[in-house]
């Protein structure tokens, strides 16, 4: 894969020095908003913002917190980051950007619609970030509840817990709190957050042995093993397990099973009708090995199920 290089004299920074710069070359075309969508949380999202210079994201590195820009230019991506953990976050770009991702025997040249989606979208690629209490705390916020909830808390508690960006970040950035912040948290600013009893008890288990968490990485880029880890937070299930390592661990396989919507959205997109999560996956069966990719490659398509039938309510936890 390609590999970022630093330029000039700079070879470290922390949050009041120059900042680090590189240029990733990647062998393969890529992305940004592709590859980085996984990781998107709405337009209140704190820790990464989008605009016409290309994306900010803020980074809880083991060496601190860090701001990594990132500008597409041609086939290269120009890299810049600020703070303790700059020097971490710039060596962390090809492989957030998919540079590890080897689609392999990954065939689809007999799915119409997946074979077309792989033509037009050749900029997709797998991303790894490398923080696994971040990805799994995402996660334990989106159990059970909508994208709006979600993301409200998400926003919520990062912007009143997390410390300011290192560097020129747009106004209003945040970087993920560290596990002892999240332990601090008192259990009513959960509650205003609108996070109930039940996910606020599976973060705070996540928090106590997120240096664990951490060291899931050296396994690979997911599988059984990676699973069984995660699982073994208590209030951790199979969708949570699976929604954190394909973001932390980029892995290619894993499936968001018991998911409110996914079944139904594999079923209309590969067969034209619903399925549940037998079904679901049965159809992805013959991706084994990539049917993470192949979820990825029917989101890039930009296919909608039908719009008919109940909606998830929204519920304000806040005021019970």
């Amino acid at each position: 894969m390609g590999t970022p290089i630093a330029t000039g004299a700079e070879t470290a920074a922390s949050a009041d020095s120059a900042p680090l710069r590189s240029t990733y070359a990647p062998r393969h075309p890529v992305s940004l908003s592709l590859t980085l969508r996984p990781l998107s949380r709405g337009s209140q999202d704190p820790t990464m913002v989008w605009d016409g210079s290309g994306v900010w994201r803020t980074l809880p590195t083991p060496a601190g917190p860090a701001t990594l820009h990132l500008a597409q230019r041609g086939g290269e991506i120009r890299a810049t980051a600020w703070g303790d953990g700059a020097e971490w976050a710039i060596a962390g770009v090809p492989e957030l950007l998919g540079g590890g991702d080897d689609p392999g025997d990954f065939d689809v040249s007999q799915n119409p619609f997946l074979a077309d989606s792989r033509r037009r979208n050749p900029g997709l690629r797998l991303l790894r970030t490398g923080l696994v209490f971040e990805m799994l705390l995402a996660a334990v916020l989106e159990q059970k509840v909508t994208g709006l909830e979600a993301r409200r808390a998400w926003s919520q508690l990062i912007r009143a817990h997390g410390e300011p960006a290192p560097g020129p970040a747009p106004t209003g950035m945040r970087v993920f709190p560290s596990p002892r912040v999240w332990r601090m948290i008192p259990s009513w600013e959960w509650h205003r957050a609108g996070v109930g009893p039940q996910r606020s008890r599976t973060a705070l288990a996540a928090a106590a042995v997120a240096a664990g968490l951490e060291r899931t990485l050296a396994v690979g880029r997911g599988g059984p093993d990676v699973v069984a880890r995660l699982r073994s937070v208590p209030g951790v299930g199979a969708w949570t397990a699976a929604e954190t390592s394909q973001r932390s661990h980029g892995d290619p396989d894993s499936v968001s099973v018991g998911d409110y919507h996914l079944p139904a959205v594999v079923g209309w997109a590969l067969i034209g009708k619903p399925v549940d999560d037998d079904g679901m996956l049965e159809l992805l069966a013959p991706w084994t090995g990539h049917r993470q990719r192949v979820m990825r490659l029917i989101e890039a398509s930009g296919f909608a199920k039908p719009r008919f039938g109940p909606r998830m309510t929204v519920q304000d936890h806040r005021s019970h």
